[in-house]
């Protein structure tokens, strides 16, 4: 299987936040910015190992500024690492505001998720390139985050 690089993986969605959208103070809901990175975060998963995918995780996920009604919430995705059969993606929200143009990081956060076969079970995946020094930073940083989790959850591993 060859191996797919970072820039291959990216996905970029745009979304105009709406009344419907919005608590009672005029922001977008969390839930609603945490469903929006989840369709980021898998077009990604699904761009690197071109088979369906199913979210496993989500962790260190950052609320830092709200977006407001008439803005733009701008989710930026891209594969971060690569095991067997799984797929950690960082996913990086800004907001836009249309008239002035002035963006503003939101949010981060990373998912994990495993490609699966035509019945439901776990398939291996394309490992990842790293062209970039940049990128082999943010993939031993993923690496710690997945032993971290390894850890809390007794040790068990996840393709």
């Amino acid at each position: 299987m060859a191996a797919k690089s970072v820039r291959e993986t990216a996905a970029e969605m745009v979304q105009i936040v709406l009344p419907n959208d919005a608590n009672i103070h005029g922001s977008v809901l969390g839930g609603t910015v945490m469903h929006w990175m989840d369709l980021a975060a898998a077009i990604a998963a699904h761009r690197h190992a071109r088979k369906p995918v199913v979210t496993v995780c989500v962790d260190q996920i950052t609320f830092e500024a709200p977006i407001r009604i008439g803005q733009l919430a701008i989710l930026r995705a891209h594969v971060t690492m690569t095991g067997r059969t799984s797929m950690e993606v960082a996913v990086d929200v800004s907001s836009e505001d249309l008239d002035g143009g002035i963006r503003r990081h939101t949010s981060t956060a990373y998912f994990t998720f495993v490609a699966i076969d035509k019945d439901g079970r776990p398939t291996p995946v394309p490992p990842l390139r790293l062209d970039t020094e940049e990128e082999r930073a943010e993939n031993r940083r993923a690496l710690e985050r997945r032993d971290r989790r390894l850890q809390s959850r007794g040790g068990e591993r996840a393709g």
